[in-house]
């Protein structure tokens, strides 16, 4: 129950740096904050042995939110699902505090091997976090990009396949 505490604490957070101070109430009402429930439901369920009411959880994301997180997916306090929609989730994935998932992402296993991601993460809609990579600290990952080798600490990571986003001197990006 304090995982699900903090996921909608860092909501209202999310919401409040948009400009946007609301009740923890409209944020339990929020697009996505269904999703983190019963995900939260779902690990707890997990890590107590009770693999048949976990199996009732992630059936019910996927039917309720099309959302598909595996059981063994295991995220720090402070995951917040903006919009579940379209969300797949290995259940080997490892993320750490204050994670944001926007919309389609899908964050897979390749070769058995499953991405860790580290803490304060943003991830933009439509993006791919595919294999065993490291994902750093502070990072973002722009909308449909396709990560397939590690992130380093504080960058963005834009396109397919994401590339580190370097601004140069002049002011202009490549």
């Amino acid at each position: 129950m304090d995982n699900l505490k903090a996921d909608l604490r860092r909501k209202k957070q999310i919401f409040a740096q948009d400009g946007a101070d609301v009740s923890m109430l409209r944020i339990f009402m929020a697009d996505g904050t269904s999703a983190n429930v019963l995900y939260r439901c779902m690990r707890w369920c997990a890590n107590h042995q009770l693999g048949l009411l976990a199996y009732f959880f992630q059936w019910t994301n996927k039917f309720l939110n099309a959302c598909v997180i595996g059981s063994g997916a295991d995220f720090a306090p402070g995951f917040v699902i903006m919009h579940p929609m379209g969300i797949v989730i290995n259940s080997k994935v490892v993320g750490g505090y204050n994670i944001t998932l926007e919309s389609g992402v899908v964050i897979g296993d390749e070769k058995g091997q499953s991405p860790i991601l580290a803490n304060n993460i943003f991830v933009g809609a439509g993006a791919k976090i595919i294999g065993g990579l490291t994902v750093a600290d502070d990072v973002k990952i722009g909308a449909n990009a396709v990560l397939t080798k590690n992130a380093d600490k504080g960058t963005t990571m834009l396109g397919i396949p994401a590339e580190a986003y370097v601004k140069k001197n002049d002011g202009a990006a490549s």
